[in-house]
């Protein structure tokens, strides 16, 4: 059953170090699209039945990349597209993720991992897997 979105965001808020709801919703919004926009097929839908709702549509309607983001450039792409330093773009993806982590079970986190550059398990507060 899915958790609630005011669950999700109180995970990533204190994750985060968050003061306000927005700014943990904010990062929610544009890591999640990022994510949605790196994965396909039935992992993505699978992830996307898990996150409440509206968190999953940010998944599944996510424009797909061309070229595939290394974990730094992933981060650096938060940073870009929401006006973040590094640091604190660092912080929304590695909130979001390792809430996202939560939610799916060890297989389904496998296979998108498979989807992702290597060393994309460190930001979901994992190991690579083998």
């Amino acid at each position: 059953m899915n958790a609630s979105v005011e669950v999700l965001l109180d995970q990533v808020q204190e994750r985060g170090g968050y003061g306000l709801r927005q700014e943990a919703a904010a990062a929610v919004q544009s890591v999640l699209g990022l994510l949605g926009a790196h994965l396909v097929g039935d992992d993505r839908d699978d992830l996307a039945r898990l996150l409440p709702w509206p968190c999953g549509p940010l998944l599944v309607h996510a424009a797909p990349v061309s070229k595939p983001l290394t974990p730094s450039g992933f981060v650096e792409a938060v940073a870009a597209r929401d006006y973040l330093s590094v640091a604190d773009a660092r912080r929304a993806v590695t909130a979001v993720l390792a809430t996202v982590a939560e939610v799916a079970d060890d297989a389904l986190l496998r296979r998108i991992l498979t989807q992702l550059p290597p060393g994309h398990a460190g930001l979901f507060g994992r190991t690579d897997p083998a």
